[in-house]
């Protein structure tokens, strides 16, 4: 190190005679986009030189190195890359999103079902099956549609049967399930109890379906907002998917209104047969849930708050007038059983049971 040291530095003092000219160091830097310009010419590595500059010779080279020459060539400009252009995804095959047909395809573990295949295509010892609606395999649905054919047998001949017995008669059951309509809605889980929600629900039965809204919407009950909601999702259930409460709309409203006496003794007077009203309300006790009361010194109490439904069955309002006449109907039957005659519908000349000769 002792002797490296001695040694004077040649380089330094060369440089230091240059006029005009400072020291720069070597760059440290691998590669740069400056020092590939600078390396690799103004046009770039693979350009060609200029036929019209001459190339010059080791003795100029020295006098310009020593005495800081200009020489005739252009300096080095630095030139930026310029970004390559961004490229735009696609659903397309060249797309990053298709499958590579070199890598391996995903499938689930197990038989899975094959693809379709054109007619014609068809392998050694497979038939070439029509897969047309009007040309299905008979024999393959039979399995399915009629699975015990003695059963399907033996319900058609009872039904005949029972047909013939009645000669084409309905029972009363049958035409009311034709000829009305009705709708059964079962709300979602409330978090209330029964107590507190069977009050509304006898609140809103016999009513019809927009005053028991309105009489929701002005409750002060915490639960009257779920109820509600509830009686909206049923009213429009109950148009959309059984058709009711649209006489009005189609113009098939009576035009003159109809007075009847409900079983409560209250009398209605009805202008729309096919308004909706609510003919059953009731509650449906649901699971506990868990919750917890935070008491003072760290004592935590669990609580089991109840969860209850609300279920209604709407029908229209000419249900209520068919049970009115019915009920009158009866009411006249029975008055009618109970009346007394003093002397049986006979002559007076012949009141006496038996000949009299």
């Amino acid at each position: 190190m002792a002797t490296m040291g001695a040694v004077p530095q040649y380089g330094q003092l060369i440089r230091s005679t240059r006029p005009g000219l400072t020291y720069v160091p070597r760059r440290t830097l691998a590669y740069t986009v400056p020092r590939r310009a600078t390396e690799d010419g103004p046009n770039g590595p693979n350009d060609k030189p200029d036929p019209e500059s001459k190339p010059s010779s080791t003795l100029s080279s020295i006098k310009n190195f020593f005495f800081g020459g200009k020489s005739a060539a252009a300096k080095p400009k630095a030139r930026r890359a310029a970004a390559p252009l961004k490229r735009e995804g696609s659903l397309s095959a060249d797309s990053i999103f298709a499958e590579d047909e070199t890598s391996p395809k995903l499938s689930p573990s197990g038989r899975t079902p094959a693809g379709r295949k054109p007619a014609g295509q068809t392998e050694e010892g497979d038939k070439d099956f029509d897969y047309s609606v009007d040309r299905r395999n008979r024999d393959t649905m039979h399995t399915v549609l009629d699975p015990n054919p003695k059963a399907r047998m033996r319900w058609e001949r009872k039904m005949v049967a029972r047909e013939i017995r009645r000669r084409g008669r309905v029972s009363p059951t049958e035409l009311i399930m034709r000829t009305e309509r009705e709708s059964l809605s079962k709300s979602h889980w409330f978090k209330t109890s029964v107590k507190k929600l069977g009050p509304l629900a006898r609140q809103i039965a016999g009513k019809n379906i927009d005053d028991a809204m309105l009489q929701m919407r002005l409750s002060k009950k915490k639960a009257a907002k779920e109820v509600l909601q509830h009686l909206e999702h049923a009213k429009n259930v109950a148009v959309v998917r059984s058709g009711m409460g649209l006489g009005a709309v189609e113009g098939k409203a009576v035009q003159k209104p109809v007075t009847i006496t409900l079983k409560t003794g209250e009398r209605k007077t009805i202008s729309d047969p096919t308004s909706i009203y609510i003919a059953q309300a009731w509650v449906n006790r649901g699971p506990y849930g868990y919750d917890y009361d935070h008491r003072a010194r760290g004592v935590i109490n669990i609580m089991r708050p109840p969860y209850t439904s609300l279920s209604v069955v709407l029908k229209e309002e000419k249900t209520r007038i068919r049970e009115w006449q019915n009920r009158e109907a009866q009411e006249l039957r029975k008055r009618k059983a109970q009346l007394w005659t003093q002397l049986p519908d006979r002559k007076i000349t012949a009141q006496q049971q038996y000949y009299s000769w």
